[in-house]
């Protein structure tokens, strides 16, 4: 039978027992009872944003091997940090996470604050990350909701009212029954319900520790929890990659720091439009470009794009000034973009058409 109200402290005593049994081993987690380490906690919480575990696990542990500590990281050069970031995607959280590492250093000591009003204040921190490093590495009760823990709370409640207009509804439910003690191991209980039992598609209800008092499962529709609105088509963009070859090298160039892909390495590249670009942009108007047949294709958040690519050679010209030459032969090094990785995984089925 299901419990009158939200405020039911079984909630958090079925769910605790049952992380206690099947938490996630993971990396940047402690085990339930013990203390966490705030670095390790935020730089996680950074890098899982919009990424998934199996992605973050191997990075992460490069990331605490290159940089162990907050310290380490905010003496770091601002090009290795975002070479090292490369693939992780959504580039503004590595330019926010090296400011944030500073200003931990310069403002706090090289220590986390532990209040989320201060955490708050740092660069690249939100409400979420806020909520999830207070409770997770400092044992402050607080409402800690990411994508996994709205799923099992609108399940939990059977919330009929769409997103996103029904965060408000589901904030006011995790805070209910948020316990007083071992917030963070019941913010990373819920999380793993989300992320295992829980899932967008597939649910394993039998499983479940809440399913006694979980009303969808009850009504046998839990995964039309929670309800979405029609997602409307991403608009589509067009423009031109620039492939330039000298002397066994590959020009490359700084993407400027505000905007998508601020400061990361890329290949030469001219507008993104919603028609085709054509040469406009080439970083040497003259280069015998040849357009190739090949296309890249990548979806961002909020667009997709198609990028033609404009094959050229620099012998025989002035090299351009702006950029830096990088040896064909170790571009896997340079760490580009995605979706530049992928035009210079082209790199050597384009030669031929340079003559080589």
């Amino acid at each position: 039978m299901l419990p009158a109200d939200p405020g039911d402290a079984r909630y958090s005593q079925w769910l605790l027992r049952w992380y206690d049994a099947h938490a996630r081993d993971l990396p940047w987690r402690h085990k339930p009872g013990e203390p966490a380490d705030p670095y390790r906690v935020w730089l996680s919480e950074i890098m899982l944003q919009q990424t998934t575990v199996a992605t973050v696990r191997p990075r992460f542990a490069e990331f605490i091997a290159r940089w162990p500590t907050v310290t380490a990281l905010a003496a770091t050069d601002d090009a290795d940090l975002m070479g090292a970031w490369a693939g992780l995607g959504y580039y503004a959280r590595a330019r926010n996470l090296l400011a944030c590492a500073r200003q931990v250093v310069t403002a706090h000591g090289g220590v986390f604050p532990p209040e989320e009003a201060a955490l708050r204040a740092l660069p690249g921190i939100g409400d979420y990350t806020a909520a999830a490093i207070a409770a997770i590495a400092f044992g402050k009760r607080a409402v800690v909701i990411d994508g996994n823990v709205e799923r099992v709370v609108a399940r939990l409640f059977a919330i009929d009212t769409p997103l996103p207009a029904a965060k408000p509804i589901i904030r006011l439910l995790v805070d209910q029954i948020t316990p007083m003690t071992r917030a963070g191991d019941f913010a990373q209980a819920m999380m793993d319900l989300g992320s295992g039992l829980c899932g967008p598609r597939v649910t394993q209800c039998l499983l479940c520790p809440l399913r006694t008092v979980c009303r969808a499962a009850a009504a046998g529709t839990p995964t039309a929890f929670p309800v979405k609105p029609r997602k409307s088509a991403k608009p589509q963009r067009y423009g031109t990659v620039f492939w330039l070859e000298h002397a066994g090298k590959i020009l490359l160039v700084r993407r400027p720091d505000k905007g998508l892909l601020g400061g990361m390495r890329a290949l030469p590249t001219g507008p993104w439009t919603d028609t085709a670009p054509g040469l406009e942009g080439a970083p040497d108007a003259a280069i015998d470009w040849q357009i190739a047949p090949d296309r890249v294709s990548h979806v961002f958040t909020h667009f997709t794009l198609e990028l033609a690519l404009a094959v050229g050679r620099a012998e025989g010209h002035s090299p351009p000034a702006t950029g830096e030459w990088w040896a064909i032969t170790s571009l896997d090094s340079a760490g580009l973009p995605t979706v530049f990785a992928k035009a210079a995984r082209l790199g050597p089925r384009l030669g031929p058409r340079l003559g080589n």
